[in-house]
């Protein structure tokens, strides 16, 4: 089923790049990254809970967790550095 997701820290083509190319290496198909809206949304074919379970992690991983997720300020400000770093080498793929 074809799911939107409203995800924090992607700011620019360059997170979408990472975004995309990280979820379709791991098998999601459809992936799409809307930058015209605040909050930012991906919407993707999610098979099955476990499937929806990899998407979160692989999203987390790169710097973008789902809005909404509680966190603490030192993960916080982790997650942002690994966006500026995911953003940045969408930037150059």
């Amino acid at each position: 089923m074809t799911s939107v997701f409203e995800v924090e820290n992607i700011r620019c083509g360059g997170c979408a790049n990472t975004i995309t190319k990280a979820l379709k290496e791991n098998g999601f198909e459809e992936v799409s990254v809307d930058l015209s809206c605040e909050p930012r949304k991906v919407t993707v074919l999610i098979a099955d809970e476990a499937q929806l379970a990899q998407f979160k992690v692989i999203l987390r991983s790169l710097g973008y967790p789902l809005t909404g997720q509680e966190r603490g300020f030192t993960e916080n400000t982790v997650l942002k550095a690994k966006s500026f770093v995911s953003c940045a080498i969408g930037k150059i793929n």
